[in-house]
């Protein structure tokens, strides 16, 4: 992965609309128009977080009649958390990791 695909991914969880709306998706897929109510958010800032979500492949989306459905993705949610975990272990040590000062 590289780095800009990963900062993809944590820029989906650098907002605090983007995180409420993660929320509400836990519980499953929501319409756009239930999102809209839920938030207290208008249409066009929903459809601003909800492509960084869906580009970020945390979220995915289906269209049905004039109306989006959102739900969580289970395989970009499990990338997301492993780079997560990825990002925040320390590798092993290496010689040339150590510190030469000694």
């Amino acid at each position: 992965m590289t780095n800009a695909q990963s900062a993809t991914i944590f820029k989906a969880f650098c907002d605090e609309n983007r995180l409420k709306i993660l929320e509400e998706l836990r519980s499953g897929e929501k319409c756009a128009c239930v999102l809209i109510e839920n938030l207290g958010v208008g249409q066009s800032a929903l459809s601003y977080h909800m492509k960084i979500l869906v580009e970020s492949g945390i979220v995915s989306a289906r269209q049905e009649g004039k109306w989006t459905h959102y739900s969580i993705s289970e395989p970009g949610a499990a990338l997301a958390q492993e780079l997560l975990k990825e990002i925040t272990s320390p590798q092993s040590e290496r010689e040339e990791n150590i510190c030469a000062c000694k």
